[in-house]
């Protein structure tokens, strides 16, 4: 494990709040699955692919994968049950892997530089570690790997509805007693430290995704199930079996890039640096008054350090600016999220 590298914040595009990318449906072992893409902005652009947590979608993509178009042409996917993507049959951290690995085979662009937030990094972490053939690199931000204490968690106060049969009806009950105003407020309080990061466009795009939800019959039962099957997943990573998932983390062997906030409030926040000590050839981000999601929060940062990774990956083909050594080593100590005008401790 070593730091991360950011490089300097003016090979960037300029400041801007683009919508959400273009949608559309894909039949895909019999189910249709909703992919954004995010086309390149320059030639010889690697493919990339993205994978969104519990409960969100690959709207969450949009600020990352719009300021990385000029090195990665992008595709963000919406696992079953969410997003636009209809339903599936299982929802546990193995089936959502295997539905990536029938992504990227079925677009053939792989391999693909591979990026993961909270439940997606889970699944990123599996692709990567049993198909190294499909994957350049991976990019972690706040893993959903395995942690048993759920008092560091607010997702833990979940953990009774587990045991209610069929649950997911009383997830359903209660998601209907909420305006949507009301539901993206608080899932945007739960997933970001700092809401004055978070553009009005962002708030409303937020609302817009929640009555997504509320349209859906079967949403509350997926993400009921979907928490079920990560807390399975975490529970028998400390059992023996090739399966677990800090084992297939220890055996990627991709370049990683591990990214982690120190306000995340739905990830334990150990778990990104054990991530990095696991992972072989790992680079760690901590941002310091960033939640989790920080690639809505802090995305030119984010996007910085993952410049660093594609260089460091592929150094022949892409040189660094000048002055990007130097700036790196002096962001370990600090570095701002330009537009904000708040400092982020790295």
């Amino acid at each position: 494990m070593k730091r991360a590298e950011l490089w300097p914040d003016h090979v960037l595009p300029a400041h801007h709040v683009p919508p959400p990318w273009p949608g559309r449906h894909v039949r895909l072992d019999g189910t249709l699955v909703h992919v954004r893409d995010t086309p390149a902005t320059a030639p010889g652009a690697e493919p990339a692919l993205y994978v969104h947590g519990l409960g969100g979608s690959a709207q969450n993509w949009t600020d990352l994968a719009g300021l990385l178009a000029g090195r990665l042409d992008g595709q963000a996917i919406d696992l079953p049950g969410f997003g636009r993507s209809e339903p599936g049959r299982r929802y546990t951290v193995p089936a959502f892997a295997d539905r990536v690995v029938s992504w990227i085979e079925h677009s053939d662009r792989g391999p693909v530089h591979l990026f993961g937030n909270s439940l997606g990094g889970a699944v990123a972490v599996r692709v990567a570690a049993l198909r190294p053939d499909l994957v350049r690199t991976l990019t972690l931000i706040s893993p959903a790997l395995p942690f048993l204490d759920f008092r560091r968690s607010l997702q833990g106060r979940m953990l009774p509805l587990l045991a209610i049969p069929r649950g997911e009806r009383l997830a359903a009950w209660r998601l209907a007693q909420l305006a949507p105003e009301v539901m993206a407020q608080q899932v945007m309080e739960s997933c970001v430290a700092d809401l004055t990061r978070i553009s009005e466009q962002r708030r409303q795009e937020a609302i817009d995704e929640i009555r997504i939800r509320y349209e859906a019959a079967h949403y509350a039962a997926a993400y009921v199930r979907t928490f079920r099957g990560l807390v399975g997943s975490f529970l028998r990573s400390y059992l023996p079996g090739a399966g677990a998932l800090w084992r297939q983390a220890a055996a990627v062997r991709v370049p990683t890039l591990v990214v982690g906030g120190r306000q995340d409030r739905l990830v334990d926040v150990r778990v990104a640096p054990q991530a990095a000590r696991v992972i072989p050839d790992s680079r760690l981000l901590l941002l310091d008054g960033v939640g989790h999601v920080a690639q809505l929060e802090v995305p030119r940062t984010v996007a910085r350090a993952v410049l660093a990774l594609l260089a460091e990956a592929a150094p022949a083909a892409t040189p660094a600016p000048n002055g990007t050594k130097a700036q790196a080593r002096a962001m370990v100590t600090g570095t701002e999220e330009s537009g904000t005008g708040r400092d982020v401790a790295v």
